[in-house]
């Protein structure tokens, strides 16, 4: 009985996996079957200020460890 509930598991996530792959590509091509432009620009303009945030934190990451390892050798 245990092999049936696994084939019936992997039926379905197969099922999903092809669901998910169709709506990926309808919402990948617009009505006249061109990519999307707009949603392609704006994806790739919210990952560079993604990775510049994400640069920003680690600067001050950096300094706020700098100034934490200085109060502390001042300490001593």
């Amino acid at each position: 009985m245990n092999h049936l509930y696994t084939f019936l598991a992997l039926d379905l996530a197969n099922e999903r996996a092809r669901e998910a792959a169709e709506f990926r590509r309808a919402s990948s091509v617009t009505a006249d079957g061109r990519p999307n432009i707009v949603r392609r620009g704006l994806a790739a303009s919210l990952a560079v200020v993604s990775r510049a945030s994400a640069g920003a934190a680690r600067r001050l990451d950096r300094v706020a460890v700098e100034e934490h390892d200085a109060r502390l050798a001042a300490a001593r």
